[in-house]
């Protein structure tokens, strides 16, 4: 992913939690080999030395949020320097994060989101710039605005060069489907773009009371939720129809939907009437039809194996969800995954996100 700028300050960023709430630092992860007390992990497959990135990585830019009063209040945001995260990178093996933020914007103002939209992708460029080989980025868009979100992707492609843009998994409560959006997926798909796909939980649930309670099941099972509800929608609504050349990779391994999408391929003749029209193929096609994407944070050897069995080998990136400690040890998560080739691992590690970035191996 090539990313041009001119730098003029120094880079103004701040690496965060997946989650406001959170207030948690990343523990320490493996590779492939042993771990390195000081200097950088390089991983290797069957002799080969592997450029592993990892997809799913959160940071804010504080002058962005500043814009519309967005709060920065610890302990929700897990603050770093520059120094901190590469040592972690180098500990765990990572070579390349490609950092995103959760969108926080999405019921501002046009003309506020607007200035907000542009101090962060140029404060994205500058901070990449000043570290181009450890450091992509999403560019960030006002979805709220469709047709100010088309031009935003186009600038950030166009002229400030990136290769990717991030979306949450509703806009204010609307679905991703809805035609509404249409000319953004319309832009993204010509511009050839990957579209990166992060959860903010399910809002509309949480005054219902249903997720209160132990276990912060706004997280837990809210985040993966919403991602599958999402998902769900751009197969039956016929967006991946509408825009056969969308890329979209799906955060925490998509949800539940690679797990259980055999169920949305049974109601297209459970109850035909009732589905709406059809989508051109069964859902479970579109999951290994080169449209979506899964980010590698299960919990198991064998999740990771029934991700890969489901989805394919070659739509199942590395994501660590830096700094939220979800995944602490990404290199050796992959190799633990029963029945994959050499060949399989390094699609995993960053093979296949570096096509899908335009990072050079």
């Amino acid at each position: 992913m090539s990313i041009s700028g001119t730098m003029h300050t120094s880079p103004r960023l701040a690496f965060v939690g997946c989650e406001s709430s959170a207030g948690a630092s990343a523990g320490a992860g493996g590779g492939a080999g042993p771990a390195q007390a000081q200097g950088r992990r390089e991983v290797v497959v069957s002799g080969k030395r592997v450029k592993t990135i990892d997809v799913h990585a959160h940071c804010i830019v504080p002058e962005a949020a500043q814009l519309i009063n967005h709060p920065l209040e610890a302990p929700g945001l897990l603050w770093s320097n520059l120094g901190d995260r590469l040592a972690q990178m180098d500990h765990t093996g990572v070579d390349v994060e490609a950092l995103s933020i959760n969108p926080y914007w999405y019921r501002a103002e046009r003309d506020a989101v607007a200035e907000l939209i542009r101090v962060q992708n140029e404060a994205l460029v500058e901070f990449c710039a000043s570290q181009p080989e450890r450091f992509v980025a999403f560019a960030t868009a006002a979805l709220q605005y469709p047709d100010l979100a088309a031009e935003q992707v186009e600038h950030a492609v166009k002229t400030l060069g990136f290769r990717g843009i991030g979306v949450a998994g509703s806009v204010a409560s609307a679905d991703l489907a809805h035609p509404q959006f249409h000319p953004f997926w319309a832009k993204c798909e010509a511009l050839g773009v990957l579209v990166f796909l992060h959860p903010l939980g399910t809002r509309a649930l949480e005054p219902s009371g249903r997720l209160a309670g132990n276990g912060l099941l706004t997280n837990t099972i809210g985040n993966p939720l919403e991602t599958t509800i999402a998902l769900s929608h751009l197969i039956f609504e016929g967006t991946l129809d509408r825009f056969p050349g969308l890329k979209i990779c799906a955060a925490h391994g998509g949800g539940f939907l690679p797990s259980y999408a055999n169920r949305s391929d049974a109601v297209i003749t459970t109850f035909p009437n009732r589905v709406g029209p059809l989508p051109k193929k069964k859902p479970t096609e579109y999951l290994r039809g080169g449209q979506l994407y899964f980010d590698s944070i299960m919990f198991t050897g064998e999740g990771m194996r029934h991700l890969v069995a489901e989805a394919g080998i070659d739509h199942v990136v590395l994501g660590t969800d830096y700094p939220f400690p979800w995944n602490t040890a990404p290199v050796d998560h992959v190799m633990a995954i029963p029945g994959l080739s050499d060949e399989d691992r390094i699609k995993i590690l960053g093979g296949t996100a570096a096509q899908l970035l335009g990072i050079e191996g």
